[in-house]
């Protein structure tokens, strides 16, 4: 399992659930926003324990133990220059205007640990993200300290994790991978583009690719979030980076920026699920009896209720346009969704994936086929988590036969599509404003008040690592 996260809080901009939900009758293949991510998110006071989706993501922070990497930001660029229209059924674009277009493409997800040496200093990233651990405002001069903490106390456990799979995630590789990938489905088309991959907690860090996109003079740039649903916790949290950077710098607050927030509902990734679905059930001995299990990352549930994400009523929109794919197929397979990786007290997105493999061994399932519905690329919550615990698990249930569908990677029918939403994104691009918050901000910050807090809050996580009581009563919320 992942490392556990910490958030106090939650946006207090609720989310309408009802503006984001896709009918399952309309129809609708794509969701694309142009620069929706700079509405500013504040924090409420609610404790909450929750693990990281999918290996989730933050932005850098320079107390990360570890040293840093000697690693620049790649770009995955086409050969030739310039780039052809890339809406030929609506641009009105010269042939001169659109050969000056330098388009980006800037993949966002959540990097990982690369070694078990780095895994300690990338838990320290992931829980000094304010997006992860929300304190309320008088606190919040403990957050360093109290990430250093929590980071010290999940490392060896999440070390084990990381030692099982190889040492380390492959979530880098797989998803330089998928930037080439796009890159040359795009080039394809007669679009030129270059690929920029932004991790959020470990190198190459989302900062460093816009640094990287702003020394190419990048023209144009799409974002594309690689979590096929939204959620707060994971698009939600990644866009709030990029508003950061944006906000503060002239050159990119005048970029032209669109922003696929969601694409779980497109025909593409539909048919390249419902095809590694289909694929995989033949490798049982009696494929109609087999019972599709798929597991998603799950979210506190006060995320839903009280903030209005929209993940859950993506996910079961998803499930369901997956099943329908296979229907149309002449598959007709039982299936069921349960939320796996929740950490902590609170109540997580129900049912849980442990519960349910026990529920569906009681009943009589013999036949299973895993399906991890949120992840697009193998990492540790799918070769650790799934394929070792859950299986484990299922087959103590009474399960007898076992299968797992594979992330998608670098399907080309998935690929093809991400790319088909790149270019169906790029009209609707639009320059940001700069916000005048930034300079608010500036305002507040007083170094030696800063100071003064930093070291008090050092000192108080220091009572707490070695008071016997508090750390024992602190780690057995944690692990």
């Amino acid at each position: 399992m992942e490392a556990a996260s910490i958030r106090t809080g939650l946006p207090q901009t609720r989310i309408s659930v009802a503006s984001r939900k896709i009918s399952r009758l309309s129809g609708k293949v794509g969701s694309v926003t142009s620069v929706s991510f700079l509405e500013n998110q504040s924090a409420q006071t609610s404790l909450v324990l929750r693990a990281s989706p999918v290996e989730k993501a933050a932005p850098i922070h320079s107390g990360a133990r570890g040293g840093r990497r000697n690693v620049v930001a790649q770009s995955f660029t086409a050969p030739s220059p310039g780039v052809c229209p890339f809406d030929q059924t609506s641009s009105t674009q010269s042939q001169s205007q659109t050969a000056e277009e330098k388009i980006g493409v800037l993949l966002l997800n959540l990097g990982g640990p690369e070694t078990l040496h780095d895994v300690q200093p990338f838990l320290f990233n992931l829980f000094a993200d304010p997006d992860i651990i929300r304190l309320p405002r008088p606190f919040q001069f403990l957050q360093k300290p109290l990430a250093q903490l929590i980071s010290v106390l999940r490392a060896p456990k999440s070390k084990e994790g990381y030692a099982a799979i190889g040492g380390g995630s492959p979530l880098r590789k797989i998803t330089d991978e998928q930037a080439l990938a796009i890159k040359d489905a795009l080039q394809e088309k007669d679009v030129t583009v270059n690929v920029y991959v932004g991790m959020r907690y470990w190198y190459p860090f989302t900062e460093e690719a816009i640094q990287q996109i702003k020394k190419d003079r990048i023209t144009r740039l799409v974002v594309l979030p690689l979590y096929p649903q939204f959620s707060i916790s994971t698009t939600g949290s990644s866009l709030r980076v990029l508003q950061n950077i944006f906000r503060e710098d002239a050159y990119l607050s005048r970029l032209p920026v669109s922003v696929i927030e969601s694409w779980y509902q497109r025909q593409g990734y539909v048919k390249s699920m419902a095809d590694l679905i289909e694929r995989e059930l033949q490798k049982f001995s009696k494929p109609d009896e087999v019972m599709i299990f798929f597991s998603a990352h799950g979210v506190p549930m006060s995320y839903v209720e009280e903030a209005g994400d929209p993940y859950k009523d993506q996910m079961e929109d998803c499930i369901f346009l997956i099943m329908q794919e296979l229907k149309a197929r002449a598959v007709y397979n039982d299936h069921t969704l349960a939320y796996q990786s929740r950490v902590g007290p609170v109540q997580w997105l129900k049912p849980y994936t442990d519960e349910v493999l026990v529920e569906l061994g009681k009943k009589g399932v013999k036949s299973l086929l895993a399906v991890p519905v949120s992840f697009v690329s193998e990492h540790i919550e799918t070769l650790e988590e799934i394929d070792m615990e859950y299986r484990e698990l299922a087959l103590e249930s009474g399960i007898e036969s076992w299968g797992r569908v594979p992330a998608l990677g670098c399907t080309s029918s998935f690929i093809t599509d991400l790319a088909d939403a790149v270019v169906e994104a790029l009209p609707s691009a639009k320059a940001i404003a700069t916000s005048s918050g930034s300079a608010e901000e500036t305002d507040d910050y007083d170094p030696f008040r800063y100071a003064i807090k930093l070291l008090f809050g050092s000192v108080l996580a220091f009572v707490l690592l070695f008071s016997p009581k508090m750390f024992l009563a602190f780690r057995n919320q944690l692990l």
